[in-house]
């Protein structure tokens, strides 16, 4: 289970892991402070995801750390605890739970091999939770950047604030946000590509605080705990176990997700495979370790995953390098991040919530579907103004109702009648219709075909429903790949009223599982035996006998 640790690409992978920490650094600050917990929170989850998913995933060049969606998920989850638990101080120890909750939920995931299935949420839910939680962070951060302490309330709370907070900005800390910002927006690619921009303005905001500002004037980060971060004991409250169960599986989902596709762009970049279930048990045994020693929760981070390959980073060895040194600067360089400003780690937070937004995407939806637009800045919306887990619960919900819409449209074109055979939307051989030529009109075939879910359900009796002046019905369900429940209740339905109007009923083609279906709806109990054919000519001809026998 162990990956294999192999020297082989030495090189490459040590300045891959260089570089990832580079960028991770101050990504790791910013994502902590913008929880609340503190910077510790942000370092200790960037080093304990990052190594334990490189030592136990499935993509060897991955590099797993906090990103913004988890940061802005973990973010509402310690708001939802804080306002339900009768003591808000149980209420972080809950959330880091949480945390573990939702690391052994991504290791039964994968345990189960259920790997594939977690990307098939639809594009569109996934694109306006993305860029929901871009803007939600993006908001987050304007506290720090306006020099103030985050507001309670979540984003509502720093929306309300917000007049007060423009109306008593403190120039130094604005400054050095806008200093920050303009770094981020207009360094030079070719500046960027040697030396990244979020580790530019980290070290000048810094230099120009301890320089130019006096002790206090800035809001700063202080000096980081000494020692190994300590232990969290799981806390669990009863009364509030489901909102902790759903906030962790939610928080698992949305973590497997964000790996799994990172995987993806990583295998497209070095032209391998890797193994997604082996990925989700990693990022499920990194967020459970995170978790048990106070970590912010995280995935696999597209951007220091990118630059890690293009540094040369190829093997497992990349990320775990790439955690030692983090760890390296917090155990013996912490005295450094005393004057780190927090507007400064602000403004990077803003910059990277408006790199996540998929702004293309927002402004071209319409266009490509008005429904499609719908859900997606419905979820994004309700992602800002509510709550992340009901925008994800709407939006899916949301896209299933568009998806049942399109097969059932889809399937229902497959429901067909034919009485004679001058109707040519079935194929029919020579001897069916020389058959049928003799029904003349008093034999009606209802052609089902496909995948029938319960969408069809009603075309199957409106069609049933429209039909008269017959004496036998064949159900031919030959091509019929799947009856579901409701659609073979429909069928049901269509066959008893015609039992009960002294019609001949036949079925042709039934598979094993339908007729073992119509068994327990009792269907077969009402229909001779004779009656269920595996030939429609079989089926014509027993009911142009029959009709003629009793003319």
């Amino acid at each position: 289970m162990l990956n294999h640790i192999s020297s082989a690409h030495l090189k490459g992978d040590f300045f891959g892991g260089l570089t990832a920490t580079i960028i991770a650094l101050p990504m790791a600050l910013s994502f902590g402070m913008a929880t609340g917990l503190g910077a510790p929170a942000g370092l200790w989850g960037a080093v304990l995801v990052g190594l334990t998913a490189a030592l136990f995933g499935g993509t060897p060049s991955l590099i797993s750390e906090p990103t913004g969606p988890m940061t802005v998920m973990f973010t509402t989850i310690i708001a939802n605890l804080t306002a339900n638990v009768d003591d808000p101080a149980m209420a972080i120890p809950m959330a880091f739970t949480v945390v573990m909750m939702a690391g052994l939920f991504q290791i039964l995931l994968g345990t189960f091999k259920l790997g594939r299935y977690v990307t098939m949420m639809p594009y569109m839910v996934i694109s306006g939770f993305i860029s929901g939680t871009g803007i939600v962070l993006m908001i987050l951060q304007l506290p720090a950047c306006l020099g103030h302490p985050i507001p309670p309330g979540g984003v509502l709370g720093i929306l309300r604030a917000l007049p007060d907070l423009l109306s008593n900005i403190q120039s130094r800390d604005a400054l050095l946000a806008v200093i920050t910002l303009f770094i981020l927006y207009f360094t030079p690619k070719r500046v960027r590509d040697i030396f990244p921009a979020q580790l530019m303005a980290l070290i000048l905001g810094t230099l120009i605080t301890s320089i130019f500002f006096a002790d206090g004037a800035v809001r700063c980060i202080g000096i980081l705990p000494n020692g190994l971060p300590q232990l969290v004991k799981p806390h669990f409250e009863l009364s509030h176990l489901q909102l902790m169960v759903v906030s962790s599986g939610i928080l698992g989902v949305l973590g497997s997700i964000d790996a799994l596709l990172t995987s993806v762009v990583a295998d497209s970049i070095t032209r391998t495979e890797h193994d997604s279930n082996k990925e989700l048990i990693g990022q499920g045994l990194g967020n459970l370790v995170s978790g048990l020693f106070g970590g912010l929760p995280g995935a696999g981070a597209t951007m220091g995953t990118i630059l890690n390959i293009k540094s040369g980073g190829r093997t497992a060895l990349s990320g775990v390098i790439r955690a030692l040194l983090l760890m390296i600067i917090i155990l013996g360089f912490r005295d450094l991040t005393a004057k780190i400003p927090l507007s400064v780690l602000g403004a990077i937070g803003v910059k990277l919530g408006f790199d996540i937004a998929d702004w293309n995407l927002l402004k071209l939806a319409h266009r490509l579907s008005l429904k499609g637009a719908l859900i997606m800045h419905s979820v994004v919306l309700i992602t800002i103004f509510v709550d992340i887990m009901v925008a994800v619960g709407v939006g899916v919900f949301m896209a299933n109702l568009l998806t049942i819409e399109r097969m059932s449209t889809t399937q229902s074109k497959t429901i067909k009648t034919v009485v004679s055979v001058a109707d040519d939307e079935v194929q029919l051989t020579e001897l069916e219709k020389s058959l049928l030529d003799e029904a003349q009109g008093r034999v009606l075939i209802f052609y089902l075909a496909g995948h029938l879910v319960f969408g069809v359900a009603k075309t199957i009796s409106r069609e049933y429903k429209a039909i008269k002046g017959y004496d036998a019905i064949i159900f031919d369900v030959r091509e019929a790949s799947h009856i579901g429940i409701t659609s073979s209740l429909a069928i049901e339905n269509a066959i008893q009223e015609a039992l009960e109007n002294n019609h001949q009923v036949y079925i042709v083609g039934a598979k094993d599982s339908t007729l073992q279906r119509f068994r327990a709806l009792g269907v077969l109990d009402c229909v001779p035996p004779s009656h269920v054919c595996d030939n429609l000519a079989n089926a014509i001809a027993a009911a142009v006998a029959r009709i003629k026998k009793h003319s």
